[in-house]
């Protein structure tokens, strides 16, 4: 198998009522910055970085995370995740993770942007012990071509598995091919440009939780959908469709808000950078 462009591991556990690095290793175009804590619930925030700018044609990425019982820890980006003309072999990212019980991880990444005639495919495969909770976060936005003409990327596929206690719970495939999808018109996105994508999994979604985060969100706001349901696990998945980044943005973070205040009764810290 050809060689990892880029690869990061990380490793948390809980130690003074705090979570720390046990282990940290990253090596080529993945980096991770030092640990921010916002506040004093003693959850870090950390900051995957790519120095390299973007992901080029054949880029092969490989992400690891893993919680301890009762680590509490966010993940987030540096920047959006670029990718630019990949003419010959896509670009790749595969992401594992694994939550030990009474862990909890936030995954909240800038959005995936798809400049012209790129292809991209992402794989996340996630395994939670029961009692384990993970508020997961995606979004997709079409990137700049000469032309000024929206969707010129070639395929962005994103595929995400999440197990329970070893058994497969949420499986989401979402995948955009332009030229053979009416992305830009009724069918598909219906005349959208933007899709974000929520899944929080935890004892703590249930029905209550998602009139919660309905009445949070409703009525829509201009230029925005918002569609929620319930799991076949505990948990809730969100999709949006809206026409600016900042829409999507201004949704996940309502909605994480609300159920970082129903888990551990705390407002979370503003991730983005700008």
């Amino acid at each position: 198998m050809k060689d990892w462009t880029g690869i990061l591991r990380l490793e948390a556990e809980e130690r003074d009522s705090r979570t720390v690095a046990r282990n940290v290793y990253f090596q080529g175009a993945f980096k991770v910055m030092r640990p921010i804590y916002h506040d004093d619930s003693g959850q870090p925030c950390y900051y995957l970085l790519n120095p390299g700018g973007g992901y080029l044609d054949g880029d092969r990425y490989h992400l690891g995370i893993s919680l301890l019982e009762n680590a509490r820890l966010t993940l987030t980006t540096q920047s959006a995740t670029k990718i630019y003309k990949t003419p010959n072999t896509p670009a790749y990212q595969e992401t594992e993770i694994s939550l030990k019980k009474g862990s909890y991880l936030e995954y909240i990444p800038d959005p995936l942007i798809g400049y012209e005639h790129a292809r991209y495919d992402q794989k996340t495969v996630i395994r939670m012990e029961k009692g384990a909770s993970l508020l997961y976060c995606d979004s997709v936005t079409p990137g700049w071509s000469p032309e000024g003409t929206l969707f010129s990327y070639d395929t962005l596929r994103l595929r995400t598995e999440i197990y329970m206690d070893g058994e497969l719970a949420v499986y989401d495939h979402i995948k955009l091919q332009p030229a053979g999808q009416l992305v830009n018109g009724l069918g598909f996105l219906e005349g959208y440009t933007h899709l974000g994508s929520m899944l929080f999994i935890g004892e703590e979604a249930d029905a209550g939780l998602l009139d919660e985060l309905y009445s949070a969100v409703h009525p829509e706001p201009d230029g925005v959908r918002i569609g929620m349901s319930l799991l076949n696990v505990p948990g809730l998945a969100v999709r949006i469709l809206a026409h600016s980044t900042q829409a999507v943005e201004r949704i996940q973070a309502e909605c994480h808000h609300l159920v970082s205040r129903r888990l551990f009764g705390r407002n979370p810290s503003f991730l983005r950078k700008y």
